[in-house]
């Protein structure tokens, strides 16, 4: 029995998921790195860096590194006004911290400073309205700052952003988004695409980063694997195993109808979890949706479809062939084009695009050389022309 192609399952698959444990092993470790670093910024005399009140230790101010080189420094009193001021090194380009309802970019508000090509500073709240720099929309946003004008300033190499907030209860756990990047925004105070981000629940309460890890965090994790394990890796082994592997009758057939009906039910699961993710984020992208939802649609059709196959005789085999090859082609192509749209919505970063990268790689290694056996042993297999001589 040939086990090229479960084998190259495991290893794609594999490989994906030491990608993302290289990235949850990164963001584990990156606040260690930096407590030293925290620690000492904490001891910073604000007084000669940033006007009042936020130079002012009172009410007394919590310092606490918070990510990469982000340190949060903050003050809340009994009206729920609370100073902020958060500080990273900076060298060019801009820095970001914002604050949302769920954990994700998406509709949420921050506040971002930079230095311009003249040196001046800038700090603006910014909107952000979805991924891309046109629709992170600069002097807007739902941050409920106060009269106290905000502050931006640069102290050797670190960069202070301070604002203050009154909300209407006391700020406890909150998600902050967390970003920087190294090109300066444009004329038009629009940002550049962040060279690095991250989320944290932060308890403003305690002045720790809360360790309760959020359902919706691993639901948009759960979706998008299972989206890579319907669309980019079951749906092309049972195409594969139909191409290549028809001398392994009946074999092939098994084969062939495991993993259609296993790309329809993980599909399901991954349409059920994206559903769930559209409630809980109140976010909507039509393109995504509807492919994911089409693709569901031509997969099911597929197997239905399988077991109405006209015999191998029939009249009608020849055309029943001819769709099933091509809705099974369409699916697939539009099934690895949604991952690419999700990964894109999903914005986060590198390390989901490199994993499925690894995926798309092993697949078509695997396609070109059971292609270049194929016609190998099928050139080997054809019948030589016998010339018959008339004399």
């Amino acid at each position: 029995m040939n086990l090229s192609c479960p084998l190259q399952w495991k290893i794609s698959h594999l490989g994906f998921m030491i990608f993302l444990s290289l990235c949850f092993a990164r963001s584990a470790t990156g606040l260690n790195e930096n407590e030293d670093l925290g620690a000492r910024r904490c001891k910073n005399d604000l007084s000669t860096i940033l006007p009042s009140p936020y130079n002012v230790n009172s009410p007394p101010m919590i310092c606490s590194p918070i990510w990469s080189t982000f340190v949060i420094q903050y003050s809340q009193n009994n009206d729920n006004v609370v100073n902020i001021i958060i500080s990273a090194i900076y060298k060019t380009g801009w820095v970001g911290m914002g604050f949302s309802e769920n954990g994700f970019m998406y509709n949420s508000s921050a506040m971002v400073g930079w230095a311009d090509l003249e040196d001046k500073l800038n700090i603006k709240q910014y909107y952000l309205n979805g991924f891309q720099p046109e629709s992170i929309i600069p002097d807007s946003g739902d941050l409920p700052l106060t009269k106290v004008p905000v502050a931006v300033a640069i102290d050797k190499n670190t960069m202070y952003l301070a604002f203050q907030l009154n909300f209407s209860s006391t700020l406890s756990r909150q998600h902050i988004l967390l970003a920087y990047g190294t090109n300066q925004p444009d004329i038009h105070n629009l940002l550049t695409h962040h060279d690095d981000k991250t989320t944290v629940l932060f308890d403003f309460t305690t002045g720790k980063i809360a360790v309760l890890r959020d359902s919706v965090f691993d639901l948009k994790k759960t979706h998008g694997i299972l989206g890579i394990v319907a669309w980019g890796i079951l749906a092309p082994m049972g195409a594969i195993s139909a191409r290549y592997f028809k001398h392994k009758d009946p074999l092939w057939y098994y084969l062939h109808v495991t993993f259609q009906i296993t790309t329809s039910i993980v599909g399901m699961m991954t349409v059920v979890a994206g559903l769930t993710l559209y409630d809980s984020l109140h976010i909507i992208f039509p393109q995504h949706r509807i492919i994911g939802m089409l693709v569901l649609v031509l997969c099911v059709v597929q197997l239905v479809g399988g077991f109405a196959r006209p015999t191998k005789y029939g009249k009608t085999r020849k055309y029943w062939n001819w769709f099933h090859h091509w809705v099974g082609r369409i699916a697939i192509i539009f099934g690895n084009l949604n991952i690419v749209l999700g990964i894109n919505h999903a914005d986060d970063g590198t390390i989901w695009k490199v994993g499925y990268g690894f995926i798309l790689w092993v697949l078509l290694i695997t396609i070109i050389v059971l292609e270049i056996t194929s016609m190998s042993k099928a050139r080997m297999k054809k019948p030589e022309m016998i010339e018959i001589s008339n004399s």
